[in-house]
């Protein structure tokens, strides 16, 4: 059956089982609005994002599942740059009439497993149809204190860099994909990424991180973002950066520079935080309790700028400063 035969209003029906009633909610689908009640003494944080199939995602390289599943984590990623605690979610989708059910259903699958993972509950959302391919918009909705909540713009001179778990991995798998593989540590990592909510919520809780961000455009990216908002610059070590034995393995065969994957190949998800150095054996001890690596990567300067340093020790420069819709 496609999605023509079934109608919009099958459609709904459909996801409607889907959503759930989570604490907090007081009104989901079926009226013109949600109702929700916050959390006494918590902000809400508020995060969207878009995927376009043929920009973002294509059907042939990913399953539904994959894809439902990816479409929420992208914001729990958001959330948990901000060590928030992800709470409800609005999906919305423009879909081809000639779309399948065989399709539609494994993906509104993923993106309930997801939610069901992370404690989020899907309160409403919007479909319509679309001319031009599948689209998705999801919009993701957390709570934290507000004196916990991590900013972009908070790192400080004398702070350490760090990342968690491995770089360029994502960029790796993307590039594998369309070379015909689908096996693999790194296609895994791009087709079914993993927010790292639990640290960034630890992160915050213990008031380890003076900034944070997810890496989605690129670390190189990402970590200027911080820079900017901060109005501090930075040095970046390279022979420090976390590379997966499988990204060392294969990255030579099929670039010249082992590290423009990692520097500027973007969807890892994981954070990039800054830390006073003082706080580096607690650190460790929350990277080993939640079995994710948080790697010390540089240092913040107090002048603007972003300098790479190579193995050797000498300057680096990126041939790309990560991904950009417009550019």
């Amino acid at each position: 059956m496609t999605l023509k035969e079934l109608g919009e209003f099958g459609l709904i029906h459909r996801i409607v089982p889907r959503s759930g009633s989570g604490r907090g909610v007081t009104l989901g689908i079926g009226d013109d609005a949600a109702a929700v009640i916050p959390t006494p003494g918590l902000e809400t944080l508020i995060t969207a994002d878009m995927l376009v199939e043929g920009v973002h995602f294509d059907l042939t390289l990913t399953t539904p599942l994959e894809l439902g599943a990816k479409s929420l984590a992208v914001n729990l990623s958001d959330i948990a740059a901000m060590g928030a605690v992800p709470r409800f979610t609005l999906l919305s989708l423009a879909i081809p009439p000639t779309f399948s059910l065989e399709l539609l259903d494994p993906f509104l699958d993923g993106f309930t497993s997801m939610a069901q993972r992370h404690g989020v509950t899907l309160v409403g959302g919007d479909t319509c149809s679309s001319r031009a391919g599948f689209v998705i918009s999801v919009t993701l909705m957390g709570e934290q204190r507000s004196d916990r909540i991590i900013r972009r713009s908070g790192a400080i001179p004398g702070d350490r860099i760090y990342v968690t778990g491995t770089v360029g991995d994502s960029a790796l798998g993307l590039t594998l994909l369309r070379r015909g593989e689908r096996n693999g540590g790194a296609i895994i990592r791009h087709l079914a990424p993993l927010p790292r909510n639990e640290a960034g919520q630890l992160l915050a809780e213990r008031g380890m991180a003076t900034a944070m961000i997810d890496i989605s455009d690129g670390l190189a990216a990402d970590l200027g973002h911080i820079l900017t908002q901060s109005g501090r610059g930075a040095t970046l070590f390279l022979d420090r950066l976390p590379l997966s034995q499988e990204y060392r393995d294969r990255v030579p065969a099929l670039a010249d520079d082992l590290f423009a994957l990692a520097l500027s190949g973007g969807e890892d998800y994981e954070l990039l935080f800054t830390a006073p150095a003082d706080r580096q054996e607690e650190i460790r001890s929350l990277s080993a309790a939640v079995g994710l690596p948080m790697t010390d990567i540089g240092e913040i300067a107090a002048a603007s700028g972003l300098l790479f340093l190579s193995p050797d020790g000498s300057p680096y420069t990126p041939t790309s400063r990560g991904f950009d819709h417009f550019s």
